[in-house]
């Protein structure tokens, strides 16, 4: 392998923690709401999108309006707007004005200019942008595009059900129940633009709420292969997301190991630890385990 450089050895570093759950809740149900906010979610999204009846639009933001102040602790408030080009998202925009919130989720991007162009609407405020990157077909040619696309980008993920409902697909899985081929190559497309963007890379939801060992099982395999977050569309999906992204003690005991040792000798490209050689990514990658672990 070849050493990464020292900005990017810094922008990893410098990287704050980033949610492990992201739970999506109805903007038109104050109960919900409410108790999303109790949960243990490291980000909330509200949604005035696709969970809201297009005639409940008005009353979920002005339920959104009403929400209570925060409290010194409790999960990120985000809010899923309508997509682009729409009178909803108009409407969205100017209920954005004045919500204390933390960002914006932004549904059915289509390419990075879609995220620069809600950025130029919301501005002056800045306001980060998390881009559901998946949800049309054309979407799936322009994942690249969100590398250098804006700078309130902090997070892509990526959507099954829209996707497949554009492609007219009748089941998104194949004959062993596991994803279909071509929404397996959007989970990985996903994954690799949010890397090449320098941003968080959110794996989709786990349909079926009351399938634990299935949700573990997904949210796992998504972290071992680069994901830092998931969707939830339940709080009893939390805990076993956070369980997931949150790096174990023996993964943590590694990875302080491999800083150590780098810091111990600075000059040197490879090293050994606990019996393997480890070289400058592998020194990136326990860094960013410790920034997980916090």
């Amino acid at each position: 392998m070849q050493p990464l450089g020292a900005a990017a050895e810094k922008a990893v570093t410098d990287c704050p923690p980033s949610p492990r759950s992201w739970l999506f809740v109805p903007a038109d149900s104050n109960r919900k709401m409410m108790k999303a906010l109790e949960s243990e979610a490291d980000a909330v999204i509200f949604d005035l999108e696709d969970s809201v009846a297009a005639g409940h639009k008005e009353m979920a933001r002005e339920l959104l309006g009403l929400l209570p102040e925060r409290l010194d602790r409790g999960p990120e408030r985000w809010v899923r707007v309508n997509p682009l080009g729409t009178d909803e998202h108009r409407d969205d925009l100017d209920l954005l004005e004045d919500l204390d919130v933390d960002g914006v989720v932004l549904p059915k991007a289509q390419c990075g200019d879609d995220v620069a162009d809600l950025a130029a609407a919301l501005a002056p405020r800045c306001l980060p942008i998390h881009a559901i990157v998946t949800e049309t077909a054309a979407s799936l040619f322009g994942l690249l595009s969100y590398r250098d696309c804006c700078s309130s980008l902090a997070a892509m993920s990526w959507g099954a059900e829209d996707l497949s409902a554009a492609l007219g697909a009748s089941s998104k899985y194949g004959a062993d129940g596991e994803l279909a081929f071509t929404f397996r190559l959007a989970r990985s497309l996903c994954l690799a633009g949010a890397v090449a963007a320098e941003v968080q890379p959110i794996d989709g939801v786990f349909a079926d709420f009351r399938d634990d060992a299935g949700l573990i099982a997904e949210a796992r395999a998504a972290a071992s292969e680069g994901f830092t977050g998931k969707l939830a569309i339940h709080p009893a999906q939390v805990a076993p997301i956070n369980a997931a992204f949150t790096p174990s003690p023996a993964e943590i005991d590694h990875a302080r190991a491999i800083v150590g040792a780098f810091e111990a000798q600075p000059d040197a490209g490879v090293l050994s630890v606990d019996g393997k050689m480890v070289d400058r990514p592998h020194l990136v990658q326990a860094r960013r385990v410790l920034a997980r672990s916090r």
